[in-house]
């Protein structure tokens, strides 16, 4: 999958998901006085340029930057299997604006390196990788979501720059523990792996090696919600799914997220797309009808 979401002139944020067992290839064109920015928050990926005929690695854990601010490029990526990859590309001039008269003070704009073409692979931290996730894990009203996409997307590139001129920043205690940050994405796989029959906190907390009140607060930290909050989210939108397929019937998807009585799937089911399982059901048997009537 491979979304390109424009925030603003000058400003663009791609997201590239790759979660089937294929590599996934993408190429996009890069005007001249462009600065792109690639994060790798899982797995690995690859940039070729058939300008230079090199091929650049992007590993997971890993941020990329790729500068050719005088000459058109064409962007070339290769997403092996299971992998997720942020890319922000940023014009020249927004970047300048970004740092008004202290642009000089970042390396990249170094009047030495304007006329060169340039690259630097540089590790993630803790805190970047949280917004990384959080730009994969979001549930907002579709209005809301190009500002959100800008505010995350500043807030990546003040983080990767006060980290890469100031090691020394203050940054939240939690995050800058990589291991915690282990633990709550390891708290996540459990829950979606058991989502019918999830584990109680205390247990989760003890099988992730964290007390319940760090398991609380990291997780609302990366994942921007509580431990079941987000759960009944990826229940709900794991049954629409289901639903979606055409395979099985309300009281079937039900069982399947770990709903014994049906009125407790359909009162949620509600709570989450604000209709019944079985409407939407219906809306989509309509729909599809509808789409054989157009063919015929």
């Amino acid at each position: 999958m491979e979304e390109e979401i424009k925030i603003e002139d000058g400003l663009t944020l791609i997201r590239f998901q790759n979660d089937s067992s294929e590599s996934f290839l993408a190429q996009h064109e890069i005007g001249a006085g462009l600065i792109q920015f690639h994060f790798g928050l899982k797995g690995n990926a690859f940039f070729f340029s058939s300008q230079d005929n090199c091929t650049l690695e992007l590993k997971e854990e890993k941020s990329l930057i790729l500068c050719n601010l005088q000459y058109q490029s064409l962007l070339k990526l290769e997403l092996s299997p299971n992998s997720w990859v942020i890319s922000v590309i940023v014009s020249i001039n927004k970047f300048h604006s970004l740092f008004s008269v202290q642009a000089d003070y970042i390396s990249i704009l170094s009047p030495d390196k304007k006329k060169k073409k340039y690259y630097t692979e540089a590790n993630i931290s803790p805190a970047m990788a949280v917004v990384l996730s959080q730009l994969f894990h979001y549930s907002l009203h579709p209005s809301l979501k190009n500002l959100y996409y800008k505010g995350k997307g500043y807030e990546l590139l003040s983080l990767y720059f006060s980290k890469m001129e100031d090691p020394n920043a203050v940054q939240c205690p939690f995050l800058i523990d990589d291991d915690n940050v282990l633990k709550i994405k390891k708290a996540r796989e459990i829950l979606i792996a058991n989502m019918a029959e999830p584990p109680g906190l205390q247990q989760l907390a003890d099988e992730i090696g964290l007390n319940m009140k760090k398991l609380k607060i990291g997780f609302k930290q990366i994942y921007g919600d509580t431990v079941y909050g987000f759960l009944f989210d990826y229940k709900m939108d794991f049954a629409l799914k289901l639903l979606d397929s055409g395979s099985y019937n309300v009281n079937e998807v039900g069982l399947k997220i770990g709903y014994s009585t049906g009125s407790h799937f359909i009162a949620g089911f509600k709570k989450k797309f604000s209709t019944t399982p079985k409407r939407y059901l219906m809306s989509i048997n309509t729909n599809h009808k509808n789409s054989i009537a157009f063919i015929d």
